[in-house]
């Protein structure tokens, strides 16, 4: 038998046991990509409501901001139901009385939706019990007030009760607020979307007005947010501005570099939040004296999504033409 000298038989099974194993190979970072501009029509009148994809610069879907009353919750084990903001839309719980018949909202208690997302910060809350494992109405009549129209003009209030939450539909209805006809309806969940919207007005229809929860990262929407006083007592506001895809996306916010110079190992040392209203609408500053807004062009977004790509974005233009309701956008993929 002829024997390898040790060094060589060393190598010789430092060889062989590589052999077996892959090797460990670096995974290249992206480019960093080209910067993109962008305008979003919103129009003078803040119309639409635009779901915009930074990967792509792309709209993915617009609909008319008042084209939905309600919106109800896809994810799996989800029961929010939410309220049409961009319409300042309010509830109030009107506790135990029978559906149908007139109800008088003199003395109720209107909530809104918080801006944030926060699912404590909802207007409905727990709306429901649970009977033996199903979710069921806790017998509460709600006053529903529809909001505003573009132009301002009051859509009326309604009374419905939220019947049922099973099998991933939901169960629901409404009628005048002094009563009338009662209209039944049902909207089952989509999990490839965030929320699946309910119109009213629009003759009871289940609209499926977002993309899919993949396909977008932030919304330009009028929304309704709480300010507060001098005196901190808060007060609900119709503002214009970006919410984001609740599904993973994060963002922080930069004032201190230049835009220009933010890039992805700053990115990766900043402190990010998953509120709807991160970029919210203060990016922006109305002048009486000039009847005019003016953007901030040194606030900084940068946004993670939930592929984990970073992104940076700030807003150089509220106007086209002369004509309000067209943020532009400069953005790049870090």
């Amino acid at each position: 038998m002829t024997r390898l000298p040790f060094p060589i038989l060393i190598v010789a099974l430092a060889c062989t046991l590589n052999s077996c194993f892959k090797k460990d190979s670096m995974v290249p970072l992206p480019e960093r990509g080209n910067v993109l501009v962008d305008t979003i029509a919103m129009t003078a009148s803040y119309k639409y409501q635009v779901y915009f994809r930074l990967d792509s610069g792309l709209v993915t879907a617009t609909n008319e901001r008042t084209t939905s009353d309600l919106g109800f919750d896809c994810s799996p084990s989800g029961y929010h139901i939410i309220l049409n903001t961009a319409d300042f839309m309010r509830i109030a719980d009107m506790g135990m009385q029978s559906f149908g018949g007139a109800i008088d909202t003199s003395g109720a208690r209107w909530k809104f939706d918080k801006s944030d997302g926060d699912p404590d910060s909802i207007a409905t809350g727990q709306w429901f019990i649970v009977v033996k494992g199903d979710t069921v109405s806790n017998g509460h009549i709600w006053a529903l007030d529809l909001g505003r129209d573009t132009a301002g003009i009051h859509l009326g209030l309604r009374q419905v009760v939220f019947d049922s939450l099973k099998h991933g539909i939901y169960y629901f209805r409404y009628t005048g607020i002094h009563g009338g006809s009662i209209s039944r309806a049902s909207v089952p969940k989509d999990q490839s979307v965030n929320y699946m919207y309910f119109g009213i007005r629009a003759g009871g229809m289940v609209l499926p007005l977002e993309p899919h929860k993949t396909r977008y990262d932030l919304l330009f929407t009028q929304y309704t947010t709480l300010l507060f006083t001098d005196a901190g007592a808060a007060y609900p506001y119709l503002v214009t501005g970006v919410l984001s895809n609740s599904n993973g996306v994060r963002v922080a916010v930069d004032t201190v570099h230049p835009f220009s110079s933010i890039d992805l190992s700053l990115a990766r040392t900043l402190n990010y939040t998953s509120a709807l209203d991160a970029i919210g609408y203060d990016w922006k500053v109305y002048s009486f004296t000039a009847d005019a807004y003016t953007v901030k062009t040194n606030r900084a977004y940068i946004i993670t999504n939930a592929s984990g790509l970073y992104y940076k974005l700030r807003f150089t233009s509220f106007y086209r033409a002369g004509v309000k309701g067209y943020p532009v956008i400069e953005t790049q993929r870090l």
